[in-house]
């Protein structure tokens, strides 16, 4: 064929198809949407430790891992306790098909972008934001809750609660010299103080160290989000423990928690889930507060940085008011959060009484702890009920017109979030 007639029918051909395309639109292969998401990252207090139901969670070498014994490590990734009753599961959350637990009790804000298994006392996980990855793979991620800040690198939840616990349990059964009752050495015996738990500067730390977390998440969101519209709501802390015990458990036999030894008393306290010295009380809500400060700062100084964002801080502080341990007389019944319950090896048969307890027995019980944490890690956490007042908190946030919300308890149980 000569060179000119192939040229004109190559320029025929292209009117031809052109005015096919214009006259007709081609349609496009069809796209199914994917299904909406909802995803909790962090720590304990979102993971649902304390509500039970613990459902298996897949390690980081992607093995299921169930109930391994109460004598496995403590690093097993069952014991992210990620619990079927955490609030995100209990939230009523309209157009939302799927939730995703990706939080770990324990969980530090080095565990979001690193595998908590490099770490000292982590847990074999993948690092969080790999399994957000993972999710957003099949899902359209509508919703993300964060609770993160409480674990850092200047200091732990657990830790805290532990210290001051066991102060009150030494100050309780032992005198001040008998150090040898304790694995680790001696254990305070004097009430909590605003600097055993956390000082300004460890604070200003914990809040740098969450804020580059969280960066990393909204980052990894605005990479992998299907549609790239998702609300990401920021929840504090709430105390389990009242500003002020009842009046009930102020004084046993006579003594209060002010001199040495005062065993019914502490015998009474634990059995109400509240063996801590009421001049500890104080510091502890300080120092909730102090977890707040953290999580308001991350999300006022990331709204900033990513001025499009969808971000909600969600303020729970007073989520559990009139329903703390000790706060009413039929304690634990009632109360919202677990009560500090320990066993006496790791047997699974947890100690309801120490009532009548020597300080060999005291001290048996109270080392479980330190040898199996498992053994005594749901203490002070929010209980089944407690994590369904958390929902009701959560499904307010999800759908605020506000960029800050307060979740309150009226004195009567019901939930207001404004």
């Amino acid at each position: 064929m000569p060179r000119f007639r192939r040229t004109a029918l190559a320029a025929a051909l292209t009117i031809v198809t052109a005015a096919l395309s214009t006259a007709v639109a081609l349609p496009s292969p069809a796209t199914a949407a994917l299904p909406t998401a909802a995803v909790a990252l962090g720590d304990s207090f979102i993971s649902g430790e304390g509500a039970g139901a613990y459902t298996p969670v897949v390690d980081v070498n992607g093995v299921a891992q169930g109930f391994p014994g109460w004598t496995a490590p403590n690093n097993n990734a069952y014991f992210c306790h990620r619990s079927a009753n955490a609030s995100l599961n209990q939230a009523n959350l309209p157009g939302i098909q799927n939730r995703f637990n990706l939080a770990c009790s324990g969980g530090q804000p080095r565990d979001i972008a690193t595998a908590s298994a490099a770490r000292e006392k982590g847990r074999t996980v993948a690092a969080q934001l790999d399994q957000l990855r993972a999710v957003a793979q099949t899902q359209d991620i509508d919703l993300v809750l964060i609770g993160l800040g409480s674990n850092n690198s200047s200091f732990t939840f657990g830790s805290v609660a532990e210290k001051c616990a066991n102060r009150f349990i030494a100050d309780a059964w032992t005198g001040w010299w008998e150090f040898w009752a304790y694995l680790n050495g001696p254990v305070e015996q004097k009430p909590c103080s605003d600097a055993d738990l956390a000082t300004a500067a460890q604070l200003s730390a914990a809040t740098a160290e969450t804020t580059a977390a969280v960066r990393q998440i909204l980052t990894t969101l605005d990479q992998v989000d299907a549609d790239g519209q998702h609300r990401v709501v920021f929840q504090d802390y709430t105390n389990p423990l009242p500003l002020e015990l009842n009046p009930a458990f102020h004084e046993e036999d006579g003594r209060d928690d002010t001199r040495d030894k005062f065993r019914e008393l502490g015998a009474e306290r634990y059995a109400a889930g509240c063996p801590i010295h009421r001049a500890s009380l104080a510091p502890g809500h300080r120092f909730s507060q102090g977890l707040g400060g953290i999580v308001k700062s991350t999300r006022d100084t990331l709204a900033a940085e990513f001025p499009s964002a969808d971000l909600v801080y969600l303020n729970v502080q007073r989520a559990f008011d009139g329903a703390r341990l000790c706060e009413q007389t039929s304690s634990p019944t009632g109360a919202l959060a677990t009560p500090i319950r320990l066993q006496d090896g790791a047997t699974g048969t947890f100690v309801t009484s120490l009532a009548g307890k020597d300080k060999i027995a005291i001290q048996r019980i109270a080392n479980t702890c330190v040898s199996y944490f498992q053994t005594c890690q749901e203490s002070w956490h929010p209980n089944a009920t407690g994590h369904q007042v958390l929902g009701q908190c959560l499904a307010g946030a999800a759908t605020t017109a506000a960029r800050a919300v307060a979740c309150v308890r009226a004195g009567n149980g019901t939930i207001s979030v404004s």
